[in-house]
This record gives C-alpha cells, sequence and structure tokens, in this order.
C-alpha cells in the first residue's frame, strides 16, 4: 500500500509503502464503501440522499425597449435635393428668388439705356517746330548761338582712279563754317548730304586727295575761329538739280540748301 506524506519544507509529498495486512484492507474497504455511497444508512437512522447544490444563475435581464420607427424625413430630404440637383444640372437654371403671390409685387427694373456718347474726336497736335527754311545754294545760315555756315564755288568734275568713289562724276563746293559764339563747335561731329535730280536720288560723297576733296574737318573749332573745307558730291553731267543737308555739329540744327546747277 502506497501512503502519501508531506515534506518538511510544505513544497510537495512524500510516497512510502506501507504493508497491511489482508483484514486491515478488507476494514479500510469497508469503511470507505459506508462513508462514499450516497444511499448508505447510518446505523439506527433512516436512508437520506444529500441534495446537489445548485448552481448561481444571474438575473435575467431586462426586456429590450422597442426600436423607434426610422423616420422618412431625411430620406424625403435627401431625394428633393438629388431631384433639385439633377433638375439644374439638366437645365442649367437656378431659382435666385421666390416670391410669395400673397405678397406684394416687386417693381419692374426698366433696362438701361444702350447708347454711348462718343468721345469728341481731339485735334491733332500742331507741330510744335516748323519745317527748316530751304535756302539757295549761295545762301548763309546764322543759328542762334552765333554760328554761321556759308556754301559756295560750286564747280564739276571727275574723280581720279585712286578717289572713292574712283571715276565718278561730281558736284564740289566750299563749306566755310564761322564760330561767332561763345563755346568751341565739334566739327568733327557734323555731316553732309547731298540728293540730285528730280527724283532726289541719294548722292555719295567722293573723296579725292589728288583733287582737295577730304570733306569736313574734324576739329574742335574755337570760339571766333573760322573753318574752310571743299565737299565733293556725286551727281552726273546730266542733273542739274543739287539738295544740301549739312549740319555744322551734332548739337546744330540741319540747314538745307538747294537750286541748280550749271
Amino acid at each position: 500500500m502506497v501512503s502519501s506524506v508531506p515534506l518538511p519544507d510544505g513544497r510537495g509529498y512524500r510516497f512510502e509503502w506501507i504493508r497491511v495486512t489482508d483484514q486491515e484492507q478488507h476494514l479500510h474497504a469497508a469503511f470507505t464503501r459506508a462513508h462514499h455511497s450516497p444511499h448508505s444508512t447510518p446505523p439506527g437512522g433512516t436512508m437520506s440522499t444529500p441534495t446537489p447544490p445548485q448552481p448561481d444563475f444571474p438575473p435575467p435581464l431586462p426586456p429590450e425597449p422597442p426600436k423607434p420607427a426610422k423616420s422618412r424625413t431625411n430620406a424625403i430630404i435627401i431625394g428633393s435635393a438629388a431631384a433639385v440637383i439633377a433638375a439644374i444640372v439638366t437645365t442649367g437654371i437656378v431659382v435666385v428668388n421666390s416670391r410669395d403671390d400673397s405678397g406684394p409685387t416687386a417693381a419692374s427694373s426698366t433696362p438701361a439705356d444702350s447708347t454711348v456718347t462718343a468721345a469728341a474726336e481731339e485735334p491733332e497736335p500742331e507741330p510744335s517746330e516748323s519745317e527748316p527754311e530751304v535756302m539757295g545754294l549761295t545762301d548763309g545760315v546764322a543759328y542762334e548761338d552765333g554760328v554761321e555756315v556759308t556754301l559756295s564755288g560750286y564747280k564739276r568734275g571727275t574723280s581720279t582712279e585712286y578717289a572713292a568713289p574712283a571715276s565718278t562724276e561730281y558736284v564740289a563746293f566750299t563749306v566755310t563754317i564761322d564760330n561767332k559764339s561763345e563755346e568751341a563747335v565739334d566739327v568733327g561731329t557734323g555731316f553732309v548730304l547731298c540728293y540730285y535730280g528730280d527724283a532726289s536720288s541719294q548722292s555719295e560723297q567722293v573723296f579725292d586727295p589728288d583733287r582737295n576733296l577730304e570733306g569736313l574737318p574734324t576739329m574742335s573749332l574755337r570760339p571766333g575761329r573760322k573753318a574752310t573745307a571743299t565737299v565733293a558730291c556725286e551727281m552726273p553731267k546730266k542733273e542739274s538739280y543739287l539738295q544740301v543737308e549739312l549740319s555744322p555739329s551734332m548739337e546744330s540744327q540741319t540747314a538745307i540748301f538747294a537750286g541748280e546747277v550749271k
């Protein structure tokens, strides 16, 4: 027979073999049946059946309240909004204002007058400066600052083979610049242009050192001094009309000389 003995530290049991006699085993079995049988009758008493313990059950839950009926208001509103949007997309018309028939009638608006008055035409501005006066080929020009320019000594000729342009018929004249102003005149910034014939064809200036045809000098003409230069312009012998445009410096107005050359 095996017997369990608890250990001293309380952490388990120790099993031991115990030798018992047959008589002790029979007594042990009878004692066990008397105490463990559910229908056993104690000596001198009535047999009773023990009532098993009843399980603990939680109290019943209260009944669930009835669910409220779904309102159809939201569905109606959503459906109406969808219908309005569909109508707007289809027709392209949006109602901005609504009017109660029982209310006062709105005053009708009168369309604005679409007539536009055109602005009066402004007169064209008159030129601030009149066109320069055309002088004769031998006339002189006096500027306000005191500078005077004259042309003279017209004569025809043909340039040499070393001229630019070479072997070209030309008309030459003398240009005199008299500086009667109080400041120096930069003659090197001046220019001479020539036109000839009824078509006023632009003439090319001729430079020929052998004929002393070198154009305007590149100098600063001091006050009270005078400069003279011989200028030649291309001009065929069959042409007689000549127009010369000249400015003694870039700060001076252009003077125009025109006339017939024999």
